[in-house]
C-alpha cells in the first residue's frame, strides 16, 4: 500500500439527533457511540469515493495515468439499478480507458478486495498500480441508520493506492467463512426484482431487519442462541485461518481492526479473539460510526496518524457482513 486516504460525511452528535431516527433513544445511546457521520444532501457515494481517491492519488505522488486498474467496493444501496458505480467513479477521476471492477459483497468487500487485487496482479504482469476505494453512503429512503442492526451507520469512504512489490502495509493473506443459511439476514425487502413494490401501507422503513432474523429462528429458539454464540467464535476462527494461511501466529497481531460495532460487541469480539480492547479500534468506532466496508481502512489510517502502528506490526482487518460472511485480511506495516 503506497498511500491511504479517507473522506467522511459531516460529524453529527448521537445525543442531539437520535430522536429523529428512533422512538427509543436509550437503546441507541447504550451502544456507546457519541458521533456518527452523515453526508450532505446531494453528496452521493460516487462523490465520497472520488474525493477519497483524489486524496490517495495525491498522497502517493502520482497522477491518474499511473493507475492500471480501479476497484470500487460499495456496501450500501447503489444510486441506480442496472448501473455500474465503478465506471461512474472512473469518470469522476478522469480514468478514461482504465479497466474497473465493482465489488458489492456488502461490508466484506473493502477487506476481501485485497485478495482479489493480489489475484489480479498474479495473472496480469502489466497491472502494477491499483486504486482501491471502498464507500458506504446510507440511503435513508431504504433504511434507518439507527435501526438496521446494532450498529449506527455512517457515511464515509477510504481509498488506497496499491503497488506491486511495495513493502509498507504489505498484504499477507485473506480468509473468509460463509454461512449460506443466513443469506436473507439484513436484506432490504422492497425495490429489487423479487419485490419491486411494498404492500399497501408498508415501506422499507417500516421493516425491522432484526425482527426478521428472530423470525427465521422462531421454530427453533435454541438455534438462535447457538447462532448468537457462534458470531464471535467465527470472528476468531477466520482470524486464525488468515494467520495460518499467512504463517503468522495469532499472538503476533499488534492490532485487530474490526468493523465499527457497538461497544458491547467490540468487547465481546476482543474477548473471543484474546486481545486487549485497547488493541482494537473500539475507541475510534465510538466516534466514527459504522461506515460499512470502509470501516477497517478508515480506522487503519487513523491508527497510523496517531502513531499507534509501527514498522513490522501485523494488523488484522476483520469483520462480518450480510450474507453472512466472516472475513479477515492481514497486513504487515
Amino acid at each position: 500500500m503506497v498511500s491511504l486516504a479517507t473522506r467522511l460525511g459531516d460529524p453529527q452528535s448521537v445525543a442531539d439527533t437520535v430522536s429523529r431516527y428512533v422512538d427509543d433513544p436509550e437503546r441507541v445511546l447504550a451502544w456507546g457511540y457519541h458521533t456518527y457521520h452523515r453526508a450532505a444532501d446531494g453528496e452521493s457515494a460516487v462523490t465520497l469515493a472520488a474525493d477519497a481517491s483524489r486524496k490517495a492519488v495525491a498522497a502517493a505522488g502520482i497522477d491518474t495515468d499511473h493507475i492500471d486498474y480501479l476497484v470500487v467496493a460499495n456496501s450500501n444501496v447503489p444510486d441506480y439499478l442496472n448501473w455500474d458505480m465503478s465506471t461512474a467513479v472512473a469518470r469522476e477521476l478522469g480514468l478514461s480507458g482504465t479497466p474497473t471492477l465493482m465489488l458489492t459483497q456488502a461490508c466484506a468487500s473493502g477487506v476481501t478486495a485485497f485478495e482479489q487485487i493480489a489475484g489480479l496482479m498474479a495473472i496480469r504482469p502489466d497491472v502494477r498500480t491499483v486504486l482501491l476505494v471502498t464507500v458506504n453512503r446510507v440511503s435513508e429512503q431504504h433504511s434507518n441508520r439507527m435501526r438496521t442492526n446494532t450498529c449506527l451507520s455512517s457515511d464515509g469512504s477510504a481509498a488506497a493506492v496499491l503497488r506491486r512489490g511495495e513493502r509498507q502495509l504489505r498484504w499477507l493473506g485473506t480468509e473468509q467463512i460463509t454461512d449460506p443459511e443466513c443469506a436473507e439476514f439484513f436484506r432490504i425487502e422492497y425495490g429489487g426484482a423479487a419485490a419491486p413494490h411494498p404492500p399497501e401501507g408498508e415501506s422499507n422503513l417500516t421493516v425491522d431487519p432484526l425482527a426478521l432474523v428472530y423470525r427465521h429462528f422462531r421454530k427453533d429458539p435454541e438455534h438462535l442462541t447457538a447462532f448468537v454464540r457462534s458470531v464471535n467464535a467465527r470472528v476468531a476462527q477466520v482470524i486464525d485461518r488468515a494467520c495460518e494461511r499467512s504463517g503468522v501466529p495469532r499472538d503476533r497481531l499488534a492490532r485487530v481492526i474490526y468493523l465499527n460495532d457497538n461497544q458491547k460487541s467490540m468487547k465481546e469480539m476482543a474477548r473471543a479473539v484474546g486481545i486487549e480492547l485497547s488493541r482494537t479500534n473500539a475507541e475510534l468506532a465510538a466516534g466514527i460510526g459504522h461506515c460499512g466496508g470502509a470501516d477497517q481502512l478508515i480506522c487503519l489510517q487513523m491508527h497510523r496518524e496517531r502513531g499507534e502502528l509501527h514498522s513490522g506490526d501485523v494488523v488484522a482487518l476483520a469483520g462480518l457482513a450480510t450474507g453472512m460472511h466472516w472475513f479477515c485480511t492481514l497486513l504487515q506495516v
